[in-house]
């Protein structure tokens, strides 16, 4: 039981801070130069990490995937399966869990040794808004950039799929992106990116209330980088899940 208080009183922390995130963003005197700064860093860093990852993707789903499609004859439907299951759902959720582990640990880490050398504390004194200044430019950068960063990789992970198939045989490259583009609707493109903007809001947020919180000195500035990761992780699992069935829910009716 102890474990589970606990539990509902971290829900309840993050929930306070959330809130206090959306009443800071909509206040006069937005950091902007801060905000830009923050996007370069989250995404453009982030670009060649995701990419690298992405091309794998798709190249290795797409040479697995093959041998069984040869056995039933379906080898045709390859650039169909693969562009379906990468836009759906593996090049959202496995870049979320990227940036959670990249990200999220950077922005605990950040944030974590600020608290603990007294620097947020020294930014109050001089006048500054350190909550906005530091966390509300972050979360919204992480909040753009994560989409993105999927729609990029959507597209390097099509392209390794696309050297896959010609790793066997020959597929032209206008046939190849032709059966890509009508096998996928806006069904299947906008639940996958919409979602992604949630995975960026909550992989910035918990990334900044575990550095903000952080305690214990020097030690306290892994503890949050770790535990950022772990949560932000696992509440990517969750909202892919409820997005999942909410997308179902649409299409049926």
């Amino acid at each position: 039981m102890t474990k589970f208080y606990s539990a509902l009183e971290a829900c309840g922390s993050i929930s306070r801070f959330a809130g206090q995130f959306f009443k800071e963003a909509f206040k006069p005197g937005f950091e902007f130069r801060e905000f830009l700064r923050q996007c370069f860093f989250i995404g453009y860093k982030s670009l060649v990490l995701v990419s690298i990852t992405a091309f794998i993707m798709g190249l290795v789903l797409t040479i697995q995937s093959r041998p069984t499609l040869v056995e039933f004859g379906a080898e045709s439907w390859l650039p169909k399966m693969i562009s379906v299951s990468l836009i759906r759902e593996i090049v959202p959720v496995i870049t979320a869990l990227i940036c959670a582990g990249k990200i999220g640990s950077g922005i605990g880490a950040e944030l974590g040794s600020m608290k603990v050398t007294e620097q947020i504390d020294a930014m109050e004194v001089s006048g500054t808004n350190p909550f906005r200044f530091l966390v509300v430019s972050r979360v919204l950068a992480s909040t753009l950039m994560v989409p993105v960063l999927v729609v990029l990789a959507d597209a390097v992970a099509l392209y390794g799929g696309y050297l896959g198939t010609n790793i066997h045989g020959i597929v032209k490259w206008q046939l190849f992106w032709g059966q890509v583009f009508n096998t996928l609707s806006f069904g299947d493109i906008l639940p996958s990116i919409g979602k992604t903007f949630f995975f960026g809001f909550v992989i910035g947020i918990v990334g900044c209330y575990k550095g903000w919180n952080t305690a214990k000195g020097t030690e306290g500035v892994g503890q949050s980088a770790n535990s950022a990761v772990v949560l932000a992780s696992l509440l990517v699992f969750v909202i892919d899940l409820v997005a999942v069935q909410i997308s179902d829910l649409l299409k049926l009716t």
